[in-house]
């Protein structure tokens, strides 16, 4: 069932009291069966071909989304985690995502410089520690002033996005976007 996160500002009284760093938030499909089971089989089975399958998904949802980006970026993986996984689950629905929107990708510019412990079962509080300082932009002329849209497979406290966003945002994106597969 496709679902979408309402615009986030003003939305609640937890985002009117400290507003999230990005402007809004599409997520294609709630985090439930069996969107999930796809999701966990990409992720940690090397189901590549799903990747595909659900950034086209995601693609064509957002074929009338207005405004578009200028630049999309994938979620960045830390360097031991890409090395343990071989591969980052979020470039790898982006490039579908950008392919179809006719929307350069940059999977170099935003980089997670700090490795973070997995953030299952860990509170909001626990995740927003735990990611402090975990993202940077490496290349601040590639994102300044350009509304940029990052991927991501799941989206469950929003704190990897905001962190993410965050520091699109301190080196000079004038807005930034979550697309995302599932929201949990």
């Amino acid at each position: 069932m496709p679902y979408e996160h309402p615009d986030t500002h003003g939305e609640c009284g937890a985002c009117q009291k400290h507003p999230p760093a990005f402007t809004r938030a599409i997520a294609l499909y709630r985090y439930a069966p069996p969107v999930d089971h796809f999701i966990r089989a990409l992720k940690f089975h090397q189901q590549l071909g799903l990747a595909r399958l659900l950034g086209d998904q995601l693609s064509r949802r957002l074929l009338t989304e207005t405004p578009r980006p200028e630049l999309i970026i994938p979620v960045p993986l830390h360097r031991a985690r890409l090395r343990e996984r071989g591969y980052n689950q979020a470039l790898e629905i982006a490039r579908p995502v950008a392919r179809a929107l006719g929307v350069p990708l940059d999977f170099r510019s935003l980089v997670r410089v700090r490795a973070t412990a997995p953030q299952t079962g860990m509170t909001v509080k626990a995740r927003r520690k735990n990611l402090r300082g975990a993202f940077e932009v490496r290349n601040e002329a590639a994102v300044r002033n350009l509304r940029v849209a990052l991927v991501d497979d799941v989206m469950t406290t929003g704190s990897t996005v905001q962190a993410a966003a965050q520091s699109l945002h301190a080196s000079g994106a004038s807005a930034v976007y979550i697309w995302i597969i599932a929201r949990a």
